[in-house]
């Protein structure tokens, strides 16, 4: 077994890919951020739409994970998952949410907030019966998501168990337990790493229905 590092603190980069100035973004946040989803898209970054998704619940004890963006229009960022899973508990008692996008190869992250509701029934419907069938196999099997579970041999299970009962059924209805949040952005924050950690920071706030830009230090 290899030594435990004990001092990172000579483990650091210095950020120079990029500059953020306000001259430079759109007035309207979402504007902004798909510029610059659609540039992480043609630098090919790996999995730009995955994104850490911070939830509380109503102790205030923070819960976070990494999901995929599965929709960015101006009503708001969606995303799927099970309603009895921690995030759907939390999002229960506290409806307030923060994505983060982190793209290290760019040097530029992403953070959004806001609040959730729950995406129309119909729309989740269509959403669901877009995935792949096994996707949609796993999503009817593992629940409560979350849950203790004794082993992954009874999951793998649960999986074929189900597909051997569905077959080539033409269609597998989506779970009621199952469906998406569309969060309604009131604050953006747009980060470019820079040398010396002087890192550029522009934020948006929602003020009265408008969106107000402010630089933040670093």
């Amino acid at each position: 077994m290899s030594d435990l590092i004990k001092d990172l603190s000579e483990l650091r980069l210095s950020y120079e890919k990029g500059e953020l100035y306000e001259n430079q973004v759109s007035p309207n946040p979402h504007e902004q951020f798909l510029q610059w989803f659609n540039y992480a898209l043609e630098a090919k970054v790996h999995e730009p739409y995955a994104m850490s998704v911070a939830t509380c619940n109503v102790q205030g004890r923070p819960h976070v994970r990494t999901l995929l963006l599965r929709g960015a229009t101006e009503a708001g960022y969606d995303f799927y998952t099970n309603y009895d899973s921690q995030k759907g508990q939390d999002l229960a008692e506290n409806p307030y949410v923060e994505l983060m996008f982190y793209w290290h190869d760019l040097e530029r992250q992403i953070r959004i907030g806001g609040q959730v509701n729950k995406i129309p029934e119909l729309e989740a419907i269509d959403y669901y019966h877009k995935r792949p069938r096994d996707s949609q196999i796993a999503a009817h099997i593992s629940t409560p998501q979350s849950g203790v579970i004794e082993s992954r041999d009874v999951l793998v299970q649960r999986f074929n168990q189900l597909h051997g009962q569905v077959g080539d059924k033409a269609e597998l209805p989506k779970p009621e337990f199952w469906g998406g949040y569309r969060l309604q952005p009131d604050y953006y924050e747009f980060w470019q790493g820079r040398p010396n950690r002087l890192h550029d920071r522009l934020s948006y706030a929602k003020v009265d229905g408008t969106w107000k830009l402010q630089r933040l230090m670093p």
